[in-house]
Protein backbone atom coordinates (compact mmCIF):
# COMPACT_ATOMS: atom_id res chain seq x y z
CA UNK A 1 0.00 0.00 0.00
CA UNK A 2 1.33 3.49 -1.00
CA UNK A 3 2.02 5.80 2.30
CA UNK A 4 -0.50 8.57 2.15
CA UNK A 5 2.73 10.88 3.25
CA UNK A 6 5.89 10.60 3.04
CA UNK A 7 8.92 11.56 5.24
CA UNK A 8 12.15 12.22 4.25
CA UNK A 9 14.85 14.09 6.75
CA UNK A 10 18.39 15.00 5.48
CA UNK A 11 21.29 17.24 6.21
CA UNK A 12 18.67 18.82 9.30
CA UNK A 13 15.64 19.19 6.47
CA UNK A 14 12.36 17.10 6.88
CA UNK A 15 10.41 17.02 3.40
CA UNK A 16 6.62 15.77 3.97
CA UNK A 17 4.94 14.89 1.01
CA UNK A 18 1.20 14.72 0.38
CA UNK A 19 1.21 11.41 -1.57
CA UNK A 20 -1.69 11.23 -3.75
CA UNK A 21 -0.90 12.64 -6.53
CA UNK A 22 -3.66 10.25 -8.45
CA UNK A 23 -6.33 12.20 -6.82
CA UNK A 24 -4.00 15.65 -6.75
CA UNK A 25 -3.27 14.52 -3.31
CA UNK A 26 -6.67 14.96 -1.88
CA UNK A 27 -7.19 14.95 1.81
CA UNK A 28 -8.43 11.31 2.79
CA UNK A 29 -8.66 9.47 6.47
CA UNK A 30 -5.42 7.79 5.85
CA UNK A 31 -3.43 10.95 4.78
CA UNK A 32 -5.16 12.49 7.94
CA UNK A 33 -3.99 10.36 10.63
CA UNK A 34 -0.69 10.42 8.24
CA UNK A 35 -0.23 13.63 7.99
CA UNK A 36 -0.73 14.21 11.98
CA UNK A 37 1.75 11.80 12.84
CA UNK A 38 3.92 13.11 10.81
CA UNK A 39 3.76 16.87 11.94
CA UNK A 40 4.35 15.29 15.65
CA UNK A 41 7.71 13.17 14.51
CA UNK A 42 9.40 16.70 12.92
CA UNK A 43 7.71 18.19 15.86
CA UNK A 44 9.77 16.31 18.85
CA UNK A 45 12.66 15.80 16.45
CA UNK A 46 15.95 17.81 17.59
CA UNK A 47 17.32 16.85 14.30
CA UNK A 48 15.23 18.34 12.04
CA UNK A 49 15.84 22.24 11.91
CA UNK A 50 13.60 22.85 8.76
CA UNK A 51 10.16 21.63 7.54
CA UNK A 52 9.54 21.73 3.56
CA UNK A 53 6.00 20.43 2.85
CA UNK A 54 5.05 19.55 -0.71
CA UNK A 55 2.85 17.61 -2.76
CA UNK A 56 3.61 14.42 -5.35
CA UNK A 57 3.07 15.15 -8.78
CA UNK A 58 1.44 18.20 -10.44
CA UNK A 59 -0.43 19.70 -7.63
CA UNK A 60 0.11 20.94 -4.02
CA UNK A 61 -3.39 19.92 -2.94
CA UNK A 62 -6.92 20.08 -4.34
CA UNK A 63 -8.72 20.07 -0.87
CA UNK A 64 -11.06 17.72 0.57
CA UNK A 65 -12.22 14.00 -1.51
CA UNK A 66 -15.04 15.70 -2.74
CA UNK A 67 -16.05 12.04 -4.15
CA UNK A 68 -16.14 10.81 -0.84
CA UNK A 69 -17.96 14.05 0.67
CA UNK A 70 -20.79 12.11 -1.69
CA UNK A 71 -20.76 9.13 -0.75
CA UNK A 72 -22.50 10.51 2.76
CA UNK A 73 -25.17 12.02 1.47
CA UNK A 74 -27.48 9.10 1.73
CA UNK A 75 -26.77 9.28 5.85
CA UNK A 76 -28.79 11.02 8.17
CA UNK A 77 -27.95 14.94 8.57
CA UNK A 78 -27.22 14.48 12.00
CA UNK A 79 -24.70 11.70 11.08
CA UNK A 80 -23.49 13.27 8.77
CA UNK A 81 -22.52 16.24 10.76
CA UNK A 82 -21.31 14.46 13.10
CA UNK A 83 -18.93 12.24 10.92
CA UNK A 84 -17.25 15.45 9.45
CA UNK A 85 -16.71 17.04 13.07
CA UNK A 86 -14.78 14.87 14.15
CA UNK A 87 -13.15 13.95 10.84
CA UNK A 88 -12.05 18.04 11.03
CA UNK A 89 -11.22 17.48 14.69
CA UNK A 90 -8.71 14.29 13.87
CA UNK A 91 -6.67 16.76 11.51
CA UNK A 92 -6.25 19.78 14.00
CA UNK A 93 -3.11 18.35 15.75
CA UNK A 94 -1.49 18.34 12.20
CA UNK A 95 -1.92 22.20 12.02
CA UNK A 96 -1.01 23.18 15.83
CA UNK A 97 2.08 21.19 15.01
CA UNK A 98 3.16 23.41 12.06
CA UNK A 99 2.30 26.44 13.87
CA UNK A 100 3.89 25.25 17.59
CA UNK A 101 7.17 23.29 16.68
CA UNK A 102 10.11 25.89 17.12
CA UNK A 103 11.45 25.68 13.18
CA UNK A 104 10.43 26.97 10.08
CA UNK A 105 7.53 25.41 8.11
CA UNK A 106 8.35 26.36 4.31
CA UNK A 107 4.92 25.53 1.79
CA UNK A 108 6.73 24.46 -2.08
CA UNK A 109 3.41 25.38 -4.13
CA UNK A 110 2.71 23.96 -7.45
CA UNK A 111 -0.70 23.38 -9.32
CA UNK A 112 -3.97 23.50 -7.57
CA UNK A 113 -3.74 25.17 -3.70
CA UNK A 114 -7.40 24.51 -3.20
CA UNK A 115 -9.53 24.20 0.27
CA UNK A 116 -7.97 22.55 2.74
CA UNK A 117 -4.92 22.62 0.51
CA UNK A 118 -4.77 26.48 0.84
CA UNK A 119 -5.49 25.66 4.84
CA UNK A 120 -2.39 23.93 5.16
CA UNK A 121 -0.55 26.27 3.13
CA UNK A 122 -1.71 29.20 5.06
CA UNK A 123 -0.62 27.60 7.84
CA UNK A 124 3.14 27.20 7.31
CA UNK A 125 5.69 29.85 7.95
CA UNK A 126 6.72 30.68 4.10
CA UNK A 127 5.45 29.89 0.95
CA UNK A 128 7.31 29.38 -2.36
CA UNK A 129 5.19 29.11 -5.28
CA UNK A 130 5.77 27.76 -8.90
CA UNK A 131 4.21 30.16 -11.49
CA UNK A 132 1.59 27.80 -12.55
CA UNK A 133 0.17 27.51 -8.65
CA UNK A 134 -3.26 28.48 -8.52
CA UNK A 135 -5.46 29.12 -5.40
CA UNK A 136 -9.09 29.32 -4.10
CA UNK A 137 -10.07 28.82 -1.04
CA UNK A 138 -13.68 27.20 -2.05
CA UNK A 139 -15.62 25.98 0.88
CA UNK A 140 -18.24 28.40 -0.70
CA UNK A 141 -18.70 26.23 -3.97
CA UNK A 142 -19.36 23.35 -2.03
CA UNK A 143 -21.79 24.60 0.53
CA UNK A 144 -19.58 24.64 3.47
CA UNK A 145 -17.52 27.20 5.55
CA UNK A 146 -13.89 26.78 5.53
CA UNK A 147 -11.73 24.74 8.36
CA UNK A 148 -7.75 23.96 8.28
CA UNK A 149 -7.18 27.05 10.22
CA UNK A 150 -7.93 29.58 7.10
CA UNK A 151 -10.52 31.60 8.53
CA UNK A 152 -7.94 32.31 11.42
CA UNK A 153 -4.68 32.24 9.29
CA UNK A 154 -5.95 33.90 6.32
CA UNK A 155 -7.30 37.29 7.57
CA UNK A 156 -3.94 37.64 9.39
CA UNK A 157 -2.17 37.83 6.24
CA UNK A 158 -4.29 39.50 4.17
CA UNK A 159 -7.05 41.95 6.19
CA UNK A 160 -10.27 40.95 7.23
CA UNK A 161 -12.20 42.36 4.02
CA UNK A 162 -10.17 40.93 1.42
CA UNK A 163 -11.03 37.21 3.72
CA UNK A 164 -14.00 37.80 3.24
CA UNK A 165 -13.66 38.36 -0.37
CA UNK A 166 -11.45 35.05 -0.68
CA UNK A 167 -14.03 32.79 1.62
CA UNK A 168 -17.36 34.33 0.05
CA UNK A 169 -16.82 33.90 -3.10
CA UNK A 170 -14.22 31.64 -3.70
CA UNK A 171 -12.92 32.66 -6.67
CA UNK A 172 -9.58 30.71 -8.04
CA UNK A 173 -6.22 33.26 -8.68
CA UNK A 174 -2.90 32.79 -9.56
CA UNK A 175 0.70 32.69 -7.81
CA UNK A 176 1.25 36.40 -8.68
CA UNK A 177 -2.42 37.41 -7.07
CA UNK A 178 -1.05 35.17 -3.65
CA UNK A 179 2.33 37.07 -4.06
CA UNK A 180 0.52 40.69 -4.42
CA UNK A 181 -1.68 39.56 -1.73
CA UNK A 182 1.24 38.23 0.35
CA UNK A 183 -0.08 34.62 0.95
CA UNK A 184 3.35 33.36 -0.41
CA UNK A 185 7.10 34.41 -0.11
CA UNK A 186 8.26 33.79 -3.89
CA UNK A 187 6.77 32.99 -7.17
CA UNK A 188 9.67 30.85 -9.12
CA UNK A 189 9.61 29.37 -12.42
CA UNK A 190 7.91 25.46 -12.21
CA UNK A 191 11.39 24.15 -12.98
CA UNK A 192 12.82 26.09 -10.80
CA UNK A 193 11.08 24.68 -7.58
CA UNK A 194 12.71 22.36 -6.34
CA UNK A 195 16.03 23.87 -6.20
CA UNK A 196 14.65 27.01 -5.08
CA UNK A 197 13.12 25.62 -1.92
CA UNK A 198 15.97 23.35 -1.26
CA UNK A 199 18.28 26.84 -1.00
CA UNK A 200 15.92 28.25 0.94
CA UNK A 201 15.46 24.97 3.76
CA UNK A 202 19.08 25.02 3.91
CA UNK A 203 19.64 28.11 4.71
CA UNK A 204 17.16 28.15 7.59
CA UNK A 205 18.47 24.83 8.50
CA UNK A 206 22.03 26.09 8.91
CA UNK A 207 20.86 29.29 10.70
CA UNK A 208 20.67 29.70 15.06
CA UNK A 209 17.90 27.33 15.25
CA UNK A 210 16.90 28.34 18.84
CA UNK A 211 16.87 31.84 17.48
CA UNK A 212 14.22 31.31 14.55
CA UNK A 213 11.92 29.10 16.96
CA UNK A 214 12.00 32.06 19.37
CA UNK A 215 11.53 34.10 17.03
CA UNK A 216 8.87 32.29 15.14
CA UNK A 217 7.09 32.60 18.76
CA UNK A 218 7.15 35.37 19.45
CA UNK A 219 5.62 36.55 15.95
CA UNK A 220 2.92 33.81 16.56
CA UNK A 221 2.24 35.15 19.82
CA UNK A 222 2.06 38.58 19.08
CA UNK A 223 -1.68 39.30 17.51
CA UNK A 224 -2.74 37.82 21.44
CA UNK A 225 -1.00 40.28 23.25
CA UNK A 226 -1.01 43.67 24.18
CA UNK A 227 2.28 45.59 24.35
CA UNK A 228 3.70 45.19 27.45
CA UNK A 229 3.27 41.67 27.56
CA UNK A 230 5.00 40.72 24.20
CA UNK A 231 7.86 43.48 25.30
CA UNK A 232 7.64 40.88 28.32
CA UNK A 233 8.32 37.93 26.61
CA UNK A 234 10.99 39.74 23.67
CA UNK A 235 13.32 40.17 26.84
CA UNK A 236 12.85 36.32 28.28
CA UNK A 237 13.13 35.24 24.87
CA UNK A 238 16.39 37.00 23.76
CA UNK A 239 17.98 36.34 27.56
CA UNK A 240 17.55 32.46 26.50
CA UNK A 241 19.41 33.37 22.96
CA UNK A 242 22.27 35.06 24.90
CA UNK A 243 22.51 31.54 26.92
CA UNK A 244 22.98 29.62 23.45
CA UNK A 245 26.33 28.97 21.95
CA UNK A 246 24.80 29.92 18.70
CA UNK A 247 24.77 33.48 20.17
CA UNK A 248 28.18 33.26 21.41
CA UNK A 249 29.27 32.11 17.86
CA UNK A 250 27.82 34.74 16.17
CA UNK A 251 28.84 37.58 18.39
CA UNK A 252 32.40 36.25 17.53
CA UNK A 253 31.60 35.95 14.64
CA UNK A 254 30.49 39.36 13.54
CA UNK A 255 33.96 40.73 15.54
CA UNK A 256 36.07 39.09 13.59
CA UNK A 257 34.32 39.53 10.36
CA UNK A 258 33.42 36.01 8.86
CA UNK A 259 30.48 33.77 8.42
CA UNK A 260 28.90 32.21 11.80
CA UNK A 261 28.61 28.56 12.28
CA UNK A 262 25.57 27.95 13.90
CA UNK A 263 24.72 24.47 15.60
CA UNK A 264 21.99 24.37 17.18
CA UNK A 265 23.16 24.81 20.47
Amino acid sequence: MTEPVLLEVDGGIATVTLNRPQALNALSDDMIAALVAVMARVEDDSAVRCVVLRGAGDHFMAGGDIKGFHGRLTETPAARGAHFRDKIHSLHPAIVSMRRMPKPVIASLRGAAAGFGLSLALAADLAIAAEDAYFTLAYCLIGTSPDGGSSYHLPRLVGLRKAMEIALLGERFNAEAAHALGLVNWVVPGAELEAETAKLAGRLASGPGHALGETKALLNASFDNALPAQLALEAESFARCAATQDFADGVTAFIEKRPAIFTGE
